[in-house]
C-alpha cells in the first residue's frame, strides 16, 4: 500500500511472480470498466502476465461499495487459499483494505472526501435536500435525527457511501475478523519526489489519451455526476470539455488534487501502526520487492 505513484504496481508484479502468486486489487476506481489511463491500470501485458482480481468488474454507473468489496475480496482470498496461493493485495484505497482486512466497524469508518462532498452539498442544495438523501438510504438515522443536526446527517451519509449499508445497521456490531494473517507492507517517497511522481504521471496520462478516454465513456453514457467519475483526473477533464476551463488548467488542476490526495492518503495510513514502512526512493521495482522478499519478517510459508 502506499499514496498514489509510489510504485505499488510495478513491486506487486515483481513479489506475485516470485511467489507465483495472484493480485488482489484494493483499488476503488480500478474496479470500473473503460477507466484505464485516469486510474492507472495495470497494462494488458501485465494482466496477462499476472492473474488480476477486481480490475474492471463494475460498469461506472453501477454503484460498488467498500462493504461490498471487502466480504467479495475475502471470498476471493479464501478460495486462492485453498488453492495453496499466497495473494498480494495492493491499493491505495485505505478503506477498501481497511473493509478487507479489519471489517467494517462503523466509528472507524471515514474518508475525508465523501464527507467534504456531503458538506458542499449542504451549502449548494441546502440541509433539506440532504436530510431528504438521508432519509432515502437510511429512514431510522433520519427519523432520530434533527434536520438541523448536519453533522452527524453527514456522518451517515458518509458511512452508507462508502460501506453500501446503513450506520444504523452498525449499532453494537463488532468488526468481523478475516480467516487469514495479513502483512502489511507500506511504500513511501519524499515529498518533493513524489509530488514530482505526480506531475510525470499526469503528463504521461494526457500523452495516452486521458481527454479521449473521457470523451468515450460520455458517448457511453457516462456523466460527471456518477460517484465513479467523480475523482481526481475526471471530474477535471468533463470541465474541461464542457468548456469551463482551459486545458492548461485542467492539467495543473489534475497535477494539484492528486497531489492533495496522495496526501490524504498518506495520513490515512499513518494511523495504521501495523505497516511496515520501506523507503522507494533511489530503488527499482525489483529491488524493493526483493527487500521484501528477503526480510524474514514478511516470509511467507510454503
Amino acid at each position: 500500500m502506499g499514496p498514489t505513484a509510489v510504485g505499488k504496481t510495478a513491486v506487486s508484479l515483481r513479489l506475485a511472480k516470485a511467489h507465483s502468486s495472484e493480485i488482489v486489487s484494493a483499488d476503488s476506481r480500478q474496479v470500473y470498466r473503460y477507466m484505464d489511463i485516469g486510474t492507472a491500470k495495470p497494462t494488458a501485458a501485465e494482466l496477462a502476465e499476472i492473474p488480476h482480481h477486481f480490475i474492471s468488474t463494475q460498469n461506472p454507473d453501477e454503484y460498488y461499495s467498500a462493504g461490498q468489496y471487502g466480504r467479495e475480496a475475502r471470498q476471493c482470498i479464501g478460495l486462492l487459499q485453498q488453492k495453496g496461493v499466497h495473494p498480494v493485495v495492493v491499493g491505495g484505497s485505505g478503506f477498501y483494505i481497511r473493509a478487507l482486512v479489519d471489517g467494517l466497524f462503523a466509528p472507524k469508518i471515514s474518508d475525508p472526501g465523501v464527507k467534504e462532498k456531503w458538506r458542499r452539498r449542504i451549502e449548494s442544495d441546502g440541509k433539506e435536500a440532504v436530510f431528504a438523501a438521508l432519509a432515502k438510504v437510511d429512514p431510522v438515522t433520519a427519523g432520530r435525527l434533527h434536520i438541523n443536526d448536519t453533522q452527524r446527517i453527514v456522518r451517515a451519509l458518509e458511512v452508507f457511501e462508502i460501506t453500501g449499508r446503513p450506520i444504523s445497521d452498525y449499532r453494537q456490531q463488532e468488526a468481523i475478523p478475516p480467516r487469514f494473517c495479513p502483512l502489511f507492507v507500506g511504500l513511501k517517497l519524499p515529498r518533493e519526489v513524489l509530488y514530482h511522481r505526480i506531475d510525470e504521471r499526469v503528463d504521461e496520462m494526457i500523452k495516452a489519451g486521458l481527454v479521449d478516454e473521457v470523451e468515450s465513456l460520455k458517448q457511453r453514457g457516462y456523466g460527471p455526476e456518477l460517484n465513479s467519475l467523480r475523482t481526481v483526473g475526471y471530474a477535471e477533464v468533463f470541465d474541461y470539455l464542457g468548456g469551463l476551463i482551459s486545458k492548461e488548467e485542467m492539467v495543473e488542476l489534475i497535477k494539484r488534487h492528486t497531489r492533495q490526495y496522495a496526501k490524504r492518503q498518506m495520513t490515512w495510513f499513518r494511523r495504521d501502526e501495523r505497516i511496515h514502512w520501506l523507503a522507494a526512493d533511489d530503488k527499482s521495482a525489483e529491488e524493493i520487492a526483493d527487500e521484501i522478499i528477503g526480510n524474514p519478517l514478511f516470509k511467507v510459508n510454503p
